[in-house]
């Protein structure tokens, strides 16, 4: 960086939009100095109410209602994109061939043919291009990662995992982008692509899929009269249009370790608005994530004796990756939520820009796109009777934690 601020901005309003804005306001505000001064420049959302009311909650200096508006701006150095996945490709090449540095929402792209068109265009701009993938930032999630790491409970047997919502469960729900895109584009994408990205970043690459299914449940759903924020509920007109993807999908896979993985994602699990959990067993042990219990895991090893063996709760502490100078109180016991996952990317995202040597880096476009290889593994083998489909081996592993 040759200006000594980073200034950025973010397109998109909503219910993520609104998360990457708070966490660039407090980023600069973790894990002690080094970062350069954060500029907080601008929100972009084609509803002015929407791009207005976040501006001004979070401290940016303008709304706008046309990214495009954002790109000849020589204030802005860094800019979030979440918006609807349709649209990521438009956006992410306008803004890295204006010399914006880019952090996409997940899924990267609607396809893969996309994907790959964005990973191109992030290679000859020379700009740091990443992929929220925000569960990687949870400390719980990389201690459990450390002890696979280091082997101290043996090799991985079972990943077994779940993102269960219920956001799609109201059939008087309006119908959103969510809702469109065809197989592969609701529950899968939508939360699916959190869950394959976690056990890929705990277990290893996954080699196959099989046994895939896609359902859909609620066939169609009516138009809305007004705009909402994520899945706020607004009125519906009498005109209804089909739901062209699935509300839940479930398979199993392979990992190149030799393990197995088990996976479902829903977003009409009924009373359950956000849980995301797995399991890991291996050779001589197991731990265990809910993200409703965000700040702890299960583990058990082969430590204690039989009279006393069994899980044990551990408490996520400043001895665990990211809570050291991560939280304004990084004592033990203190908790966070997943809100503060977003804060720790931001710091990556924003040390990247400006060239500092601190926490691991976020995840580039080309995890992105391995990830949508993956997912459209997924559909071919729900699409071929649950067939196995073989997984292209492209994934850029992070490097395993110290």
């Amino acid at each position: 960086m040759v200006d000594t601020t980073i200034g950025v901005a973010v397109i998109g309003a909503g219910m993520a939009g609104r998360a990457h804005a708070a966490a660039y306001r407090a980023a600069g505000g973790v894990y002690g100095p080094g970062l350069p001064p954060v500029r907080l420049v601008a929100i972009a959302d084609l509803n002015e109410g929407f791009a207005r009311d976040t501006a001004r909650r979070f401290g940016y200096e303008r709304a706008e209602t046309d990214w495009r508006a954002l790109l000849a701006d020589p204030d802005i150095d860094a800019v979030s994109v979440v918006v609807a996945n349709p649209l990521h490709r438009e956006i992410v090449e306008g803004l890295l061939a204006a010399g914006k540095h880019v952090l996409c929402e997940k899924p990267l792209a609607p396809d893969v043919e996309d994907a790959q068109a964005m990973v191109a265009a992030a290679h000859g701009s020379g700009r740091v291009a990443a992929v929220g993938f925000t569960f990687r930032r949870s400390p719980a999630i990389n201690a459990i990662r450390r002890e696979l790491a280091t082997g101290s409970i043996g090799r991985s047997l079972h990943f077994n995992g779940h993102y269960w919502c219920d956001y799609g469960c109201d059939r008087g729900a309006p119908m959103s982008w969510r809702y469109k895109g065809g197989p592969g584009t609701g529950a899968l994408a939508d939360v699916g692509s959190h869950l394959v990205d976690l056990a890929e970043f705990l277990c290893g690459p996954l080699t196959s899929v099989r046994g895939a299914a896609l359902a859909t449940f609620i066939a169609e759903r009516a138009l809305p009269l007004g705009a909402a924020v994520g899945h706020a509920a607004t009125a519906t007109s009498d005109v209804r249009e089909p739901v062209e993807n699935e509300d839940l999908v479930t398979f199993t896979a392979s990992f190149a370790s030799g393990a197995t993985g088990t996976f479902s994602a829903s977003r009409v699990a009924y009373g359950l608005p956000n849980p995301l959990g797995f399991e890991v067993f291996c050779e001589t042990g197991a731990a265990t994530y809910d993200l409703a219990r965000a700040g702890e895991f299960g583990f058990i090893d082969g430590s204690a004796p039989a009279t006393t063996t069994g899980y044990r709760t551990v408490l996520v502490g400043p001895e665990h990756p990211y809570l050291s100078g991560g939280l304004p109180m990084d004592f033990p016991g203190v908790n966070y939520g997943q809100s503060d996952l977003f804060i720790f990317q931001a710091r990556a995202f924003l040390e990247q820009v400006g060239g500092v040597d601190g926490l691991p880096q976020c995840p580039t476009f080309a995890d992105g796109l391995h990830n949508l290889r993956l997912l459209s593994a997924v559909v071919t083998s729900a699409r071929s009777g649950g067939a196995e489909v073989a997984i292209e081996q492209t994934m850029t592993s992070p490097p395993r934690p110290s």
